[in-house]
């Protein structure tokens, strides 16, 4: 528990630098708790699954001085990669991006020399990897379950959903109100079966 509170603590202190702050706070927070590696998401949903399969398979990222942040989006990676990577803190810098946003991965990791092999890359995005890990007929249940039936076919009545596949439809559904990707971001990865854990995920923890 203490070590996740520091990592929060860490977190907190290079969202500040990112924003502009000193990068003291971060320097001797990272030092103190050895932190070897930064996982570089774009969002806080990512966050959610990442730590929900670190969980699953036992492990404490924290406590391995591995930080898990979410940087707000692809186009702030290269900001990040120069703080962490080895400009800054020298860090090993790894992530999980949507293959639209690749190129801005991709040129932020050349830049500071980190390994082009380093991130992982989903079809999509990782709600769509692992909704089709888990098919539709499931991620209908884990709704039903989670309370939010009744908004979801709400949600299915917009005539923009009418022509689009399930899968297409959850995915949109899980965007359509604040917080909710964080949510079942946490609970897909936690109804997931062991063997179908999605390759960019698996991939990512794996290299930890």
């Amino acid at each position: 528990m203490a070590e996740a509170t520091d990592m929060a603590a860490f977190r907190e202190a290079v969202d500040a630098w990112a924003a502009g702050g000193p990068g003291a706070p971060a320097y001797d927070i990272a030092t103190r708790l050895a932190v070897r590696t930064a996982v570089l998401l774009e969002g806080r949903s990512d966050v959610a699954a990442v730590d929900a399969l670190a969980r699953r398979r036992g492990r404490d990222l924290a406590a391995e001085g591995v930080c898990v942040l979410s940087i707000g989006g692809a186009m702030s990676v290269g900001r990040y990669a120069r703080l962490l990577g080895a400009p800054g803190l020298g860090l090993r810098l790894t992530g999980l991006c949507d293959e639209a946003e690749r190129p801005y991965y991709a040129r932020a990791f050349a830049r500071v020399g980190a390994s082009q092999q380093g991130f992982h890359v989903c079809a999509a995005d990782l709600e769509d990897e692992l909704i089709r890990a888990l098919g539709a007929a499931r991620v209908e249940q884990l709704v039903q379950d989670e309370g939010d039936s009744r908004a979801l076919r709400t949600f299915l009545r917009q005539p923009a959903q009418r022509n689009r596949l399930p899968q297409q439809q959850f995915r949109r559904f899980l965007g359509t109100k604040k917080g909710r990707k964080i949510h079942y971001g946490r609970v897909l990865v936690e109804a997931l079966d062991a063997d179908r854990v999605p390759a960019p995920l698996d991939g990512l923890l794996s290299s930890l």
